[in-house]
């Protein structure tokens, strides 16, 4: 992993660099840009990073929260996905960029995104990505217009997630009026952030209760299908 900064409209912006661990600086690869949660970059998230890139990736992952923190950035971000515009969507744009402009990448690039990071790799997906993956992207307004001209996508979600009730089955619904190649799944006996290890200290246990818990078995079924998705729409 290598801390960078890019170039973005707002000014530059933080975010880590993940190379695939075979990269010899001769073979380029596609790209994938990858969205925290609402908690931030956290360890568990640049750890998916690095599964990303060793799968044959060249993995950007912008910290949406290094321009004044988390506290402050927070509001403005989710307000961002919200309006379906702004300087994440400006932000997400710009690392796409960084690494299409990049020697080692093909230009092919997807989007990967947990929770609120789902959000926007649901939002984005008609903004020049090639493939997108939401885990329980949470679905932005308007969902049918919202993904007019969206790349293809593989979207997975938890049948006891308490926030995403029924997403399944709108976002297919929107996916196939707008004949969007897609794959999405709901995994019946996990709740919300289920491919996350979160941990919030001694909130954690009451995470836990409510459904937010990391399940091994579907993690390991999720990343199958989004590896198998983005092996057929970015290795081409």
């Amino acid at each position: 992993m290598t801390d960078i900064q890019f170039a973005a409209p707002a000014g530059p912006m933080q975010g880590h660099l993940f190379l695939p661990s075979q990269a010899d600086g001769a073979t380029p690869y596609p790209g994938v840009v990858v969205v925290h949660d609402a908690i931030g970059m956290t360890d568990d998230t640049l750890e998916s990073c690095q599964r990303i890139a060793d799968k044959g990736y060249v993995v950007l992952a912008p910290d949406l929260y290094s321009r004044g923190g988390k506290a402050r950035c927070v509001p403005l971000v989710m307000k961002d996905l919200l309006l379906h515009r702004g300087r994440t969507v400006d932000d997400l744009l710009a690392a796409r960029e960084h690494l299409v402009e990049r020697a080692d990448c093909t230009g092919a690039v997807g989007i990967i995104g947990f929770c609120m990071g789902g959000g926007f790799a649901i939002l984005m997906a008609p903004k020049g990505f090639d493939a997108s993956a939401p885990f329980y992207g949470v679905l932005p307004r308007h969902l049918t217009e919202a993904l007019e001209g969206s790349c293809p996508m593989v979207a997975s979600f938890g049948g006891r997630d308490p926030l995403l009730i029924g997403g399944e089955k709108k976002l297919v619904r929107a996916l196939e009026k707008n004949g969007v190649e897609h794959d999405v799944k709901t995994y019946p006996k996990v709740g919300h952030s289920f491919a996350n290890k979160i941990d919030l200290g001694p909130a954690t246990p009451l995470l836990r209760v409510t459904g937010f818990a990391y399940n091994d078995a579907a993690t390991e079924d999720a990343w199958h299908r989004v590896f198998a998705f983005f092996g057929e729409h970015l290795k081409v």
